[in-house]
């Protein structure tokens, strides 16, 4: 079933915290960090699951990173791990976890994946956490579920579908590789699609120039991220977050900087919740 991806289909299913809601109830969103030279994309990601409306968001790093995320973040927890059990049973009580973001491009990102699938959390795989899998996507394939969410552009996608997307088009390839993989795929670019596994497919054709930016991508995979831990279906979270993002970008206009954009979030989700 193909969907647009205007506001008006999905505008009623943002969450909205009610009188007696509280940071836990709004939703729990943990982001992972690479190391003490590689915070920044977690940063972004997780000012934006914040900004979006998770209650609590908790940036997860290795121990070298400590010194360098203590001084940058305020409202976002900070916790570390050294090893993927570690990582695990910190993870265990988000409601989702964005992975990829400067994580690194190495083996503990692989085994950190695999720890958080043994979560009860919804993951949302990006960058990094992709590109691991390029030869060996069957792995990641194994560890995902319906309500995960891969947010690939074109060349992370061909690393993992090799071929889809000159044979099937943009929109075809979407729908086999979330057949495939059994989860949400975005399919970031200046028409972004998003499918689900079920054959929901919406087509955002709203991209905004200024988003070809260094860490735009980081931003959306935390929105993603926050709406999905406030309990939002990740499909539809998805296809709201891709909206809510270029919107915002349009709205800012030349000069945009991906830091720019969780502080432009509030006036779009002020003009979405007002009707």
């Amino acid at each position: 079933m193909k969907f647009g991806n205007s506001p008006s289909e999905w505008r009623h299913l943002l969450p909205q915290p009610g009188p007696q809601s509280h940071k836990h109830a709004r939703g729990r969103l943990g982001v992972i960090s690479g190391g003490a030279m590689s915070t920044g994309a977690a940063r972004l990601s997780a000012r934006a699951g914040l900004r979006i409306g998770a209650g609590l968001v908790k940036v997860f790093c290795p121990p070298d990173a400590v010194p360098v995320l203590a001084v940058a973040l305020e409202a976002v927890m900070l916790a570390s791990f050294a090893t993927p059990d570690q990582l695990q049973a910190l993870a265990d009580p988000m409601d989702a976890v964005v992975i990829g973001p400067a994580a690194g491009l190495n083996e503990s990102t692989v085994l950190n994946l695999a720890a958080l699938a043994r979560t009860g959390a919804a993951l949302v795989v990006d960058a990094d956490a992709l590109t691991l899998f390029r030869d060996r996507s069957e792995q990641l394939f194994g560890w995902l579920d319906r309500d995960d969410v891969l947010t690939p552009h074109e060349g992370e996608f061909e690393r993992l579908f090799p071929g889809l997307l000159v044979e099937l088009g943009r929109e075809g390839a979407a729908q086999e590789a979330a057949r495939r993989a059994g989860s949400v795929i975005v399919l970031k670019g200046a028409s972004t699609v998003i499918a689900a596994p079920d054959e929901r497919l919406a087509v955002n054709g709203d991209g905004s120039p200024w988003l070809a930016t260094a860490g735009s991508g980081d931003v959306l995979a935390g929105m993603i991220g926050g709406l999905i831990a406030q309990h939002m279906d990740s499909f539809d979270a998805a296809r709201a977050a891709v909206w809510i993002h270029s919107e915002a970008a349009r709205r800012f206009g030349p000069g945009l900087i991906a830091e720019d954009l969780p502080q432009a979030l509030p006036a779009v989700l002020t003009g979405l919740l007002s009707g």
